[in-house]
């Protein structure tokens, strides 16, 4: 049996507000909305470093509205670290990719 449960974390960063929702079910999804600066790369990191080791992990970017450089950066180490990034939207998979 499978346990669903989320959690939901507003961050309010320097270009507005960044909402992570937690849910896991069998793998961990942390959803992104609204926009995300470098500010708020510590707080993610911070919540995905509290996962246990060996779970798939999913960054969920389609409601992701706007990022900066350091955001950029961040999600290039992670997709390094074989953490899914699912529904990239193709702007910042551009970006990712260095095209």
């Amino acid at each position: 049996m499978r346990v669903m449960y989320f959690v939901e974390v507003r961050i309010r960063g320097g270009c507005g507000m960044l909402k992570i929702t937690r849910t896991a079910n069998g793998e961990v999804m942390f959803k992104l909305s609204g926009r995300m600066d470098a500010e708020n790369v510590n707080e993610l990191e911070t919540l995905l470093s509290a996962e246990p080791s060996g779970r798939h992990i999913v960054l969920d970017l389609q409601d992701l509205t706007l990022v900066d450089h350091g955001v950029v950066n961040f999600l290039r180490r992670r997709e390094a670290d074989n953490v899914e990034l699912r529904n990239c939207p193709a702007y910042i998979r551009e970006w990712i990719t260095g095209r």
